[in-house]
């Protein structure tokens, strides 16, 4: 990573009401499909400030070069990519997220028999 030529990647963050505690970000390439990575609301609001998260996603300040920008470090077996987003980008994304569902509201908003079917399904 370190040495490497920033690459342009289109990129798409999601919330849904649905899946309240989650952010989904939708990363694509040229002739390939998307890639969703699906990692928790908090983190990406955690890493606007501070680093955050110490497992396949960790996110960032990137405070030396662009102070407006925040990273987010994806980690596969296989490898690892590094993003560098606007801040602002991020911040308004996580207004309107929280407009949607309010921080600490989350457990509102979850289908518990929707979840009980998905984790007994097919143990009869």
């Amino acid at each position: 990573m370190s040495g490497e030529l920033p690459v342009p990647l289109p990129a798409e963050l999601r919330y849904s009401a649905a899946d309240p505690y989650a952010v989904r970000l939708s990363l694509g390439a040229p002739a390939a499909p998307p890639v969703d990575w699906v990692f928790a609301r908090s983190l990406l609001a955690q890493g606007l400030s501070r680093p955050t998260g110490s497992g396949d996603v960790v996110v960032f300040p990137e405070r030396r070069y662009r102070p407006d920008a925040i990273r987010i470090l994806l980690r596969t077996r296989a490898g690892a990519a590094l993003l560098e987003v606007s801040g602002a980008v991020v911040t308004a994304f996580l207004q309107r997220a929280h407009a949607v569902v309010p921080p600490g509201t989350e457990h509102r908003h979850i289908d518990l028999d929707h979840v009980v079917d998905q984790l007994t399904a097919g143990r009869e």
